[in-house]
This record gives C-alpha cells, structure tokens and sequence, in this order.
C-alpha cells in the first residue's frame, strides 16, 4: 500500500489538472504495486525550498511496504519518478527531490486494525 506526497510551490494554477491520478497511475506501474492499493495526495503553492532555493521546485516522498527498502531499487524507481515529474511539472532534476520510506504492515492503519492482519 503505497502512499505518495507531492510537495511543489508551484501555484495551484500551474500543477496540470489531473495529476493526482496520473501520478498514482504511475507509481504503480514503477512500484509494481495495483493501483487500487496506491495513495496519492498532490498539494501545491506551498513555501518549499529545494536546494537553498525558492525557484519552482518538488519534494516527493514514496513510501510503501516492501518495494523501497534498497538503494538498487530506490534507484530504479527514482529514475522512473524523475522522468514523469520533469515531464509533467516541468521542472529541471535539480529542482526536484524525492525521499523514500520502507514501511512496515504494522505502520499502516486499515479497517479498524493494521496491515499485518489483514
């Protein structure tokens, strides 16, 4: 179950409609993970600074059960992720960072229990 945050201080008006759900569309073919399973929340015209710099600029941050845990696959994906976010924010890669977080089943709440018993 993954969950993706997009950060950007592009102005809403600037972040192309429909993202969101392209976004999650594609992380689910990157992670390998159904799309009904992913998260996706997009928030835009925030106070974001990237590399000591306030120009356009994105934070993801991809965190899921099982698919972020090595630098090997961090790499794969950061590759795919870079090559979507260029394209549809048009943003440089050196105006965009991206974090990854392993989860564990336990570290994800779900009809009233957790991931480990379901």
């Amino acid at each position: 179950m993954p969950f993706i945050e997009l950060d950007t201080n592009l102005p809403t008006g600037r972040v192309p409609a429909g993202l969101e759900k392209r976004l999650c569309a594609a992380a689910a073919a990157i992670l390998g993970k159904p799309e009904d399973r992913v998260n996706v929340t997009v928030r835009a015209g925030l106070a974001v600074a990237v590399n000591g710099s306030v120009e356009p600029c994105a934070q993801l941050l991809v965190s899921s059960i099982g698919v972020v845990g090595t630098a090997e696959e961090n790499r794969g994906h950061s590759a795919r992720f870079f090559e979507f976010l260029t394209k549809e924010l048009g943003l440089g890669q050196d105006r965009i960072v991206i974090r990854f977080f392993p989860l564990e089943p336990w570290q994800i709440g779900k009809k009233g229990t957790v991931m480990t018993f379901l």
